[in-house]
């Protein structure tokens, strides 16, 4: 399986390299930019699975690259860690209001970094052939998963399901036939803050198998994989 590939943002020649090694030594792809401007044009082209940015860059500096990062439908759920000198309380709450998704300052381990983005990687959905899909649109046989409109059909009827309940169907399509752990869609749908346990899952597993199977104790979409967690059904 192919490692992930992350962009390194930093007009520091010693920290672009320092990192890179870091990130080599442990099969990752790196890719590098020096600015700004660099740092955009090598997202839009590479579409790397993690950034690394620094704040302070030439030509436009890391907020700026995040905002432009966010406005651009292709590549704007790329995760961000942010990277800097600048440790005043201010510069963090504003990078995290603006699309990053941690924040680490200089001078810093790197095997904290290392730790961070081992962390952020794990939250991303495994790569994978998805299930037939169009911009937005998942089908799997008669069930239609519209993430444009948020809604979910079954043979042209509209079901009616709660926000965790849609993103639990519409993650859980778009890994098909891989199976999911508790912990991991607890953590990528409730997210890291929540304070809960795997029960969790299984409530909102039971509910949706009761809103999209004809018949919920012999389930057609959703299997069960006892004792580690629960795979989408993957087409014969």
């Amino acid at each position: 399986m192919a490692k992930s590939k992350i962009l390194v943002v930093d007009d520091e020649h010693h920290i672009v390299e320092l990192i890179k090694f870091n990130l080599e030594k442990e099969g990752y792809h790196v890719i590098s930019a020096r600015d700004g401007l660099q740092a955009c044009q090598a997202a839009r082209e590479n579409k790397p699975d993690l950034i690394i940015l620094d704040v302070m860059l030439p030509e436009m500096d890391g907020f700026e690259v995040c905002r432009t990062i966010q406005k651009d439908s292709e590549i704007r759920e790329i995760p961000i860690i942010m990277l800097t000198a600048r440790s005043e309380e201010i510069d963090k709450i504003l990078g995290l209001e603006i699309g990053a998704d941690d924040y680490i300052t200089k001078p810093f381990s790197p095997r904290e970094l290392l730790a961070r983005v081992k962390a952020r990687l794990r939250r991303l959905p495994p790569k994978q052939p998805e299930a037939k899909e169009s911009p937005g649109v998942i089908w799997v046989d008669e069930m239609v998963i519209d993430s444009q409109r948020f809604e979910v059909l079954v043979n042209g009827v509209r079901l009616d399901l709660t926000p965790k309940e849609f993103e639990l169907l519409r993650l859980l399509a778009r890994s098909q036939g891989r199976v999911l752990t508790r912990d991991y869609l607890l953590e990528n749908i409730w997210g890291y803050e929540f304070i809960g346990d795997s029960r969790t899952v299984d409530v909102h597993i039971r509910h949706l198998r009761q809103k999209i199977e004809t018949d919920p104790a012999n389930p057609k979409y959703i299997e069960t994989v006892r004792g580690v967690g629960y795979r989408f059904k993957e087409k014969d």
